[in-house]
């Protein structure tokens, strides 16, 4: 239980800091819905998700009257929907309206799952899965897609890489009557968790139980608060105030998980401690780095800055909490964060300094908008590029690049609410074609073998 001194200083985090709950995510194992035929299997997956997911919305909405702590999305995770549609891969876009029609109709902010996970090698079927991506993200509007393309134990799947980089591009074409957005709900792994209740990457896991409830808290702003308010301290200090700031965060959200799952009659997964930005002022993880000592983010110190940050808000967490999974750290999405999108336009910040920057934090390059005639090959060569980060020091990497049609470098795309805006950021003009159309599988480390 809170102690009177307790609430009062959450309160003041929401209040003032621009606290909250980022999402409330349940997540749901669809294996017991798979049929004789797609048009059988899309009907089991809408009961499935209705009827499990019925009280979520009015139980986040409970919670947050109840602690006074914003939930500000309500999300569903499910299995890979690649797995559910093996036998009719073709007709996998039944299973895709299903899941957001059911969303839609319960209010669920995200839906994540419309997934395939071919880190090691890509089946027929799930060849065919994949392509139908872009015409499932284009034609709903919640449903949210993810592909593990590479992992530590089994190396880089380059053929999948070189497909993602297709459908990227087809993605962003089919959905020009909206700056590419579709593109925002499409992300390529490395390492990918199975407990991440952060969209566009939320699934959930074969190994999970049949329901579990996953939190994610944002507290950018509370750990900027809690800095300034210590201007002089050293580097050893400023990493014990963001440790202590860390701890209590993930106990305001472990208490909402923990409720939610009773509640659900679900399993309490995980509390996933990322510090989430949004583009409101106040709530940037650039500005946490500034408050450092940076003149801007993307200036040199940025990634040492950053790996503290990330750091010390694990260890925070981990104290607070036994259940902290998902990615657990910092995330630097560019249009999502008020100060990476003013250092982008200020060009302070670009791509290899965000390439960079992913190997200290959470995920990789992250909602950043690029010129809408990159080749394909060049997007490929970017996810190659972060998932070998990812494989080679055994941490979760990502890919969410936006090729708005029709913009180049110098201008800027709008996307709205959480997504925010972004300027377009130059590309390598370098053809990586060759490399990429090569194929095969870049083996895994030597120091994958462990057993």
């Amino acid at each position: 239980m809170f102690t009177k001194s307790q609430v009062l200083e959450t309160i003041d985090m929401v209040e003032k800091e621009h606290f909250d709950i980022r999402t409330v995510t349940l997540g749901l194992s669809l294996l017991s819905c798979v049929r004789a035929t797609a048009e059988e299997t899309a009907r089991a997956v809408y009961d499935r998700v209705t009827h499990a997911a019925a009280r979520l919305v009015p139980t986040a909405e409970g919670l947050s009257r109840r602690y006074g702590i914003p939930i500000v999305n309500r999300r569903v995770s499910v299995t890979p929907v690649s797995l559910i549609t093996a036998a009719f891969p073709e007709k996998s876009g039944l299973v895709a309206d299903a899941l957001d029609r059911a969303a839609r109709e319960l209010g669920i902010d995200f839906l994540g799952g419309y997934s395939a996970l071919v880190h090691k090698g890509t089946a027929d079927y799930e060849e065919k899965f994949l392509r139908t991506i872009p015409e499932a993200l284009a034609r709903t509007e919640r449903l949210c897609a993810s592909v593990n393309v590479g992992s530590t134990r089994s190396g880089i799947n380059i053929d999948a890489v070189r497909l993602m980089g297709e459908l990227i591009k087809e993605t962003a074409e089919r959905t020009a009557a909206q700056s590419g957005i579709g593109c925002c709900k499409l992300v390529a792994f490395c390492n990918a968790v199975e407990d991440n209740p952060f969209m566009a990457g939320a699934f959930h896991g074969v190994g999970e139980a049949d329901t579990v409830v996953n939190v994610g808290v944002s507290g950018p702003g509370v750990v900027l608060h809690a800095l300034k308010g210590a201007p002089e301290a050293n580097l050893t200090q400023a990493a014990e105030i963001i440790k202590r700031t860390a701890f209590k965060i993930t106990r305001a959200g472990q208490l909402v998980a923990k409720e939610a799952a009773e509640i659900l009659g679900a399993r309490f997964g995980i509390v996933d401690l990322s510090l989430a930005p949004t583009p409101a002022r106040g709530d940037s993880v650039a500005h946490i780095l500034e408050e450092l000592g940076l003149e801007s983010v993307g200036g040199h110190g940025t990634t040492a800055a950053l790996a503290m940050l990330n750091d010390a808000v694990k260890k925070g967490g981990v104290m607070a909490s036994s259940h902290v999974g998902g990615l657990s750290g910092a995330f630097i999405p560019v249009s999502e964060d008020i100060g990476m999108i003013e250092a982008a336009e200020r060009g302070k910040i670009g791509i290899d300094k965000l390439e960079a920057m992913t190997c200290v934090c959470s995920v990789g390059l992250d909602m950043i908008a690029i010129p809408g005639d990159t080749p394909a090959s060049t997007v490929s060569a970017m996810i190659a590029d972060e998932a070998a980060i990812g494989m080679i020091n055994g941490k979760t990497t990502a890919v969410r690049v936006i090729p708005v049609p029709g913009k180049g470098v110098g201008d800027s795309v709008e996307f709205g609410g959480l997504l925010g805006r972004a300027p377009i950021l130059p590309v390598h003009e370098g053809d990586a074609g060759k490399f990429i159309s090569r194929g095969g599988l870049i083996p895994a480390p030597i120091h994958s073998f462990k057993n």
